[in-house]
């Protein structure tokens, strides 16, 4: 695609020089841009959009990198991207070996912080200002850019709470566009919807309160009105904040009007800015489908039933309870804190509550976790969402520890459903009412099962299943990884050699189960979408030593790193729990 004033901008010190109808035609060559490269690589067009000028501005007036700028999230900072030395790399925007899809301090020196969960920003932007003073900066410039989502969490409140006592240079510029993924929720919001550009209402801000300077709102697609502003507030000393109002999607109708699905689209067609179709028909249902639909099933016939999501009804697909019982079904937000204990509250009343919460935001609880619900039995159902690799978000988002750090609490059931039927049948069995709490762990994306609502059938808690007995090899498997389990078996020659057993629990495990396989088979081999280090092989190895077995076991597993992003096929391969891995690692016990 051809532009003009966007290919002369190498770094942001580029955007300085420009004058002010160049700016004006930056911003539409960068939103053209993005649109264009998001259409054919896919990726989170709807938040980057948002703020083209915002971000041309922010560059514009301080004096990056020297001047710290941190971007709440992550999913708004593709102008920022390109603005800084990655136009020419943009199109490998998150696909393996290219650059990631969030802030990502060892790509850039202007990616001040490493952004990928929400409402971090304030808190790393007060460190960096409070670092800035104790080595006698009193200069330097450090700004944060939060949605109305993110700062409605508790972490950005207790750092806004901080950084009112402070004397540091520190600027908030609250991006309000009245949605993160989904809408956004909660009172401040309800806040948010009465400030418009004609002004504020007549009362104290709570920004104001927390001793903020608030100015604002500013029209955040006005360039001339941003930049004015932001040089004003260069030369106001301590914490200010400066409210914006933005539209995500700005630029492309599709992604105004149909802001959620355009958050992240997928690809689509750059001309046109519709989506692709998709034969949804002929597709085994995403396992976030078999969730929610099971779930309003489920709560049709028990009115004790409860959702709760941290801000993904979407996603999580929640949404069809909220439509179905929007009494009982509850997004309370980015706070996944609250949501925790939220639930465990309501647990105390007899109430059975399936909280769903992706597995990477689940790791923001675990003191609730702990405390709050597993130290007092509570039988709340957790759900975890995305477990496992999850693809092109890469480091930040992959679901891979929650095997390990649930493993080691007391009072918890594990299990990972192989399948979508089986999925359905857990959340079955938990809403019969358990005596302890459970998490049902299941991946992104889609099964393999076309016909899956079947009758209910009733899982027995800790029981595995023998799939395929075997002759010297029994391969252990947990969760949806099954499936390349299978492939590899069927890729062997001897595959009458090798025994196949889905766990479905990691704890408690089948201990009778076990003992079979033990006193059976020479080598065991256990397959996970998780860490090694702690996870289900772990599990197995513990088990092993305490009965004195002396049996060869091999764990596969994510190793002891972050992996980065990638394609779920790139990175099973990379990790080596693909089914051509898996045959490799059988082949060698052959």
């Amino acid at each position: 695609m051809k532009t003009d004033v966007l290919d002369t901008i190498n770094d942001p010190a580029d955007v300085r020089k420009l004058e002010s109808h160049e700016l004006l035609q930056l911003a539409e060559e960068l939103r053209a841009f993005i649109i264009h490269m998001v259409s054919i690589k896919a990726g989170h067009l709807g938040a980057s959009l948002g703020v083209v000028e915002l971000t041309i501005a922010l560059h514009y007036v301080f004096q990056t990198p020297e001047d710290l700028l941190v971007w709440d999230v992550g999913h708004q900072a593709y102008g920022h991207k390109i603005l800084t030395g990655r136009k020419d790399t943009f199109h490998t925007n998150r696909q393996s070996g290219g650059i990631s899809g969030f802030p990502k301090r060892a790509e850039s020196i202007y990616d001040t912080f490493g952004t990928g969960h929400s409402s971090t920003a304030i808190s790393a932007v007060l460190g960096m200002a409070i670092a800035a003073n104790l080595s006698g900066n009193k200069k330097r410039q450090h700004i944060a850019v939060v949605g109305d989502a993110s700062i409605a969490s508790g972490m950005a409140f207790e750092a806004l709470n901080h950084a009112g006592v402070t004397n540091t240079n520190i600027l908030v510029i609250l991006n309000d566009n009245a949605i993160g993924i989904d809408p956004s929720v909660g009172a401040l919001k309800d806040y948010f919807t009465k400030v418009t550009l004609d002004g504020a209402p007549e009362t104290e801000t709570v920004f104001e309160a927390l001793n903020f300077n608030y100015s604002g709102p500013v029209d955040g697609h006005d360039l001339t009105k941003l930049i004015s502003e932001l040089k004003r507030l260069q030369s106001i000393e301590g914490p200010k904040i400066l409210h914006v109002i933005t539209k995500k999607g700005k630029g492309l109708r599709q992604a105004e009007e149909n802001q959620i699905t355009y958050h992240a689209p997928g690809k689509f067609d750059g001309k046109t800015g519709d989506l692709y179709p998709e034969d949804s028909q002929s597709l085994s249902p995403k396992f976030q489908d078999v969730f929610g639909k099971t779930l309003v099933a489920l709560a049709s016939e028990n009115k004790k039933i409860i959702g709760i999501t941290p801000a993904m009804p979407t996603g999580s697909s929640l949404k069809y309870m909220m439509e179905a019982f929007p009494e009982r079904a509850f997004d309370v937000g980015i706070a996944e804190q609250h949501a925790v204990t939220l639930a465990a509250g309501l647990a105390t009343q007899g109430l059975q509550v399936f909280c769903t919460i992706y597995s990477t935001f689940l790791q923001r609880a675990y003191d609730q976790l702990i405390h709050d619900v597993c130290l007092q039995k509570l039988p709340v159902i957790f759900c975890i969402d995305r477990a496992g690799l999850v693809g092109e978000d890469g480091a930040t988002h992959h679901g891979i520890f929650d095997i390990a750090f649930l493993r080691c609490i007391p009072n918890l059931i594990i299990c990972a459903p192989s399948n979508e039927i089986e999925l359905r049948n857990i959340l079955y069995t938990a809403q019969l009412k358990l005596d302890l709490p459970i998490a049902i762990r299941y991946p992104r994306g889609r099964g393999s099962i076309l016909d899956w609502e079947k009758p209910f059938s009733k899982i027995k808690i800790g029981q595995g299943i023998p799939l395929k007995e075997g002759t010297a090899i029994a391969i252990l498997s947990i969760g949806a990884i099954l499936d390349n389990v299978k492939v590899a078996i069927n890729l062997i020659s001897e595959k009458d050699s090798i025994g196949c057993y889905d766990m479905r629990f990691i704890k408690p495990l089948d201990e009778r189960l076990l003992h079979k396989i033990f006193n059976h088979y020479n080598v065991i081999i256990t397959v996970e979408d998780g860490v090694i280090k702690g996870g289900f092989g772990s599990a197995i190895v513990e088990f092993a030593a305490t009965y004195h077995y002396k049996n060869t076991i091999k764990i596969l597993g994510i190793p002891d790193t972050f992996p980065e992003h990638g394609s779920i096929k790139e990175l099973q391969k990379e990790t080596g729990i693909s089914s051509e891995a898996i045959r490799a690692t059988l082949q060698t016990f052959l």
